[in-house]
């Protein structure tokens, strides 16, 4: 763990790179410049061992348009990586009010792009968000270009890019998108988008049974039985049990033995998932 010291330093001296805040607001800036020139820098600038400036980039701007000829700032003892930098920069700039939606978008995607380990959860702890925010911002990354610039234009709000992206068409997340710029609220929406997905999901569970006979031509007939049956998973678990088949007649099983083996397998693997889902309960 890094351990910091307080320093006055030239404020020419700090490096600026890239923040997250792209735009500043010209009058919020003019009083934050008035204030800094009455009082000076009443909070440090954080910065690295380099110089380079972690947060406090507003302020920066004030100290040298009043030109302080110093500036506190809190410098690392040690030399921060550029992803350390980043993620500094971007944790300080999160949550300011005047933030745009496409620049915390922007950001968080950044903090993923530089953790690709981390999970939705990690990301909100790290950044000091709720889980759902996160999910909320990182949707925007499913949606198509039309929909991720009305909400760069604010014509459209975070929730209702979150409810578009629920949908994985995209001609319907035009449809929807189009929707919302003609003025239907966020719920209508979000309902647009569940009947659209429930559709599809009758569709596709209108192909399955519960069983699937197949009566071959020399008088065999196979079946196949279990939950929501489609001719794919029943294919594939024709695949599975012909693999089982022939590795048991390799080692010389016969048809009877063969069935009491696989009824003896499945039993097993039943009673061990019962005893994991005990342990995690208990």
């Amino acid at each position: 763990m890094a351990n910091w010291e307080m320093k006055y330093v030239r404020p020419q001296d700090i490096v600026v790179k890239e923040q997250v805040r792209k735009e500043f607001d010209p009058k919020k800036q003019e009083e934050l410049n008035a204030s800094v020139k009455a009082h000076g820098i009443l909070q440090p600038l954080l910065v690295t061992a380099l110089m380079v400036l972690l947060a406090g980039h507003r302020r920066l701007i004030a100290a040298l348009a009043a030109g302080l000829e110093s500036v506190p700032v809190i410098i690392t003892d040690r030399v921060l990586s550029d992803s350390e930098i980043r993620v500094i920069q971007l944790t300080e700039n999160m949550h300011r009010a005047d933030l745009k939606p496409i620049e915390q978008v922007e950001g968080v995607e950044e903090v993923a792009r530089l953790n690709p380990e981390m999970t939705n959860k990690d990301l909100a702890k790290l950044l000091g968000f709720e889980a759902s925010m996160i999910t909320r911002l990182r949707s925007v990354s499913k949606v198509t270009p039309a929909v991720r610039e009305a909400l760069a234009a604010g014509k459209i709000g975070l929730s209702t890019v979150y409810a578009i992206s629920k949908c994985e068409s995209p001609a319907e997340q035009e449809q929807m998108l189009a929707q919302a710029l003609a003025g239907a609220s966020r719920d209508a929406i979000e309902q647009a988008g569940l009947r659209s997905r429930k559709g599809k999901k009758s569709n596709s569970e209108a192909g399955k049974t519960a069983k699937v006979h197949c009566l071959l031509p020399t008088g065999v007939q196979i079946t196949v039985s279990g939950k929501g049956l489609s001719l794919g998973t029943a294919i594939d678990a024709l695949t599975d049990a012909i693999k089982e088949m022939r590795a048991a007649k390799a080692n010389g099983y016969t048809a009877k033995t063969f069935a009491a083996s696989m009824k003896d397998k499945a039993k097993a693997k039943q009673e061990k998932a019962n005893a994991t889902e005990n342990e995690m309960e208990g």
